[in-house]
C-alpha cells in the first residue's frame, strides 16, 4: 500500500510513463491466457480493482468514494427500472429513470454556479462518460433491445477501466458480446498487434506532436496574440495550433484506451477517423469523437426527431430537422460547460449543419449544373477544416480572454 501511495499522484490514466510500465507488467498473465483463446475473468476483475485503486486512491480517495456511490446509485436505479419494464411500459417511469440517472451529472455541471464546493463530494474522473453509458442502458431497456440484464455485467460495463476516464463510449450490447465471447487464439494475435500499434501511435500523437503543440507552440502564439501588435495574426495562429493540439492530444488519449482494450480482448470502437479530411461538417461529426457524436445522434437527436414528427409539431421535416440540430448542439455545448463560448460553439455547429444540409439539397436539385470532382472535394475539405478550427477557437475560451484584455485596455 505504501508503495502505491507513493506513486498515486503520477497514475492518472495514460498521463505518466509509470502507468504504461504497470500496464505492461500487469497485463502479462491476461495476455498469456488470451493467446490460448481463454479469458481469466478473475484476473480481469483483479486488474479492474488494481487500476481503479491506483487512479482513485491517495489524493483522489474522495473521488473513489464518489465513484463507488455513483455505481451503487446507477445499479439500483437500472435494476429497479428493468424489473418494472418487464411488467409495465409506461413512459412516465422511463423519463423519471433517465432523469434520476442524469442527476449526478447535473450536480457536477450546476455545482460551480452555486458558489459552494459541496458538489465536489460527487465528483470523480469520467463521470460524464459513465452517465452516457448509464442512460444508454436505460433507453435500450425501454426499447426492448436489452432483454436480459445482470447487475454483474452492468458493473463490468461501467467499470471497464481502459475507457473509464474519457471514453470512447462503448455500447452495452457490443461490450457484453466481447465479455461473454473471448477471441480465438488467431483473432487475439491480430488484436494484440493492433493494440500495440494503437498504443505506440498514441505515444506519437499525445507525447510527441501534442506535447510540442501544447507545451511549446501554443504558449508562443497565445502570447503573440495578446500582445498589442499581434491580435489578428496571433489569434489566427492560435486557432490552428489549438485545433491541432486538441486533436492530437485527445486522439492520442483515445488510442491508448482503445489499444489497452484490445490487449484485454475487447474491440472498443475507435474514436477518431481522420476528421480534418472531412469534405463537409456532417462528415466531420461522423469522424470526430465518434462515440460521443453517435451517442448524441442515437439517443438525443433521433429520439427528438421521432417525437417531433410523431406529434406533428412541424409540418416540414426540414424545419423539424433544423430545430433538432440546434437542440442537439445546444445540449452538447451546455454539457461542456455553462459559459457563453460553449453555448456559442454549439450554436455555430448547428448553423453549419443546417447550412450544409441546405447546400446538399441544392446540389441534389442542380447536380447536372454543378461540378463534382477532386478539386471540389479538396475545396470542401479546406472550407470544413477552417470552419472547424474557428469553432475550436470559440471552444477554447481564448476569445473570452482576448475580449476582456481589449476591454480593459
Amino acid at each position: 500500500m505504501s508503495f502505491l501511495s507513493t506513486y498515486v499522484p503520477f497514475l492518472s490514466p495514460y498521463e505518466k510513463p509509470f502507468y504504461f510500465i504497470l500496464l505492461a507488467i500487469m497485463f502479462i498473465p491476461s495476455i498469456i491466457y488470451s493467446l490460448q483463446g481463454k479469458r481469466a475473468y478473475w484476473y480481469q476483475n483483479f486488474l479492474t480493482l488494481f487500476f481503479l485503486w491506483v487512479s482513485f486512491a491517495g489524493p483522489n480517495l474522495n473521488q473513489g468514494y464518489a465513484l463507488f456511490g455513483y455505481i451503487l446509485w446507477q445499479c439500483i436505479l437500472t435494476k429497479v427500472y428493468f424489473n418494472y419494464r418487464q411488467k409495465d411500459n409506461k413512459t412516465g417511469w422511463f423519463y423519471l429513470s433517465v432523469f434520476l440517472s442524469l442527476i449526478p451529472m447535473f450536480i457536477m455541471k450546476i455545482g460551480p454556479l452555486t458558489g459552494s464546493d459541496h458538489y465536489q463530494l460527487f465528483y470523480f474522473l469520467g463521470y460524464s462518460y459513465l452517465t452516457f453509458k448509464s442512460v444508454q442502458v436505460i433507453m435500450e431497456i425501454r426499447d426492448g433491445m436489452i432483454k436480459d440484464y445482470k447487475t454483474s455485467d452492468y458493473i463490468q460495463f461501467l467499470l471497464f477501466f481502459p475507457t473509464i476516464s474519457s471514453g470512447p463510449i462503448d455500447r452495452y450490447r457490443r461490450f457484453l458480446k466481447d465479455l461473454k465471447n473471448p477471441p480465438s487464439k488467431e483473432k487475439y494475435t491480430e488484436m494484440l498487434g493492433t493494440g500495440i500499434h494503437y498504443i505506440f501511435l498514441g505515444f506519437l500523437y499525445k507525447f510527441l506532436i501534442g506535447y510540442v503543440l501544447g507545451t511549446h507552440l501554443r504558449p508562443l502564439v497565445e502570447q503573440f496574440a495578446l500582445s498589442s501588435g499581434g491580435h489578428i495574426l496571433g489569434t489566427i495562429g492560435y486557432m490552428y495550433v489549438y485545433s491541432l493540439y486538441l486533436f492530437f492530444d485527445f486522439a492520442g488519449y483515445s488510442l491508448f484506451a482503445v489499444g489497452t482494450s484490445y490487449l484485454l480482448g475487447y474491440e472498443t470502437p475507435i474514436n477518431f477517423n481522420k476528421p480534418f479530411l472531412s469534405p463537409n461538417i456532417k462528415e466531420f461529426w461522423n469522424r470526430w469523437h465518434m462515440s460521443l457524436s453517435f451517442w448524441f445522434r442515437d439517443y438525443v437527436y433521433m429520439r427528438l426527431m421521432f417525437t417531433l414528427m410523431k406529434k406533428k409539431v412541424f409540418k416540414s421535416r426540414i424545419v423539424a430537422s433544423n430545430v433538432g440540430y440546434f437542440a442537439l448542439f445546444l445540449i452538447m455545448g451546455v454539457w461542456h460547460g455553462l459559459t457563453w463560448y460553449y453555448i456559442v460553439y454549439g450554436i455555430f455547429h448547428a448553423s453549419l449543419i443546417c447550412i450544409n444540409d441546405a447546400w446538399l439539397r441544392y446540389k441534389k436539385k442542380h447536380k447536372d449544373k454543378l461540378p463534382s470532382n477532386r478539386w471540389t472535394n479538396a475545396l470542401g475539405i479546406f472550407i470544413t477544416f477552417n470552419a472547424v478550427c474557428f469553432s475550436f477557437l470559440i471552444f477554447s475560451g481564448f476569445l473570452d480572454t482576448l475580449f476582456k484584455q481589449l476591454i480593459n485596455f
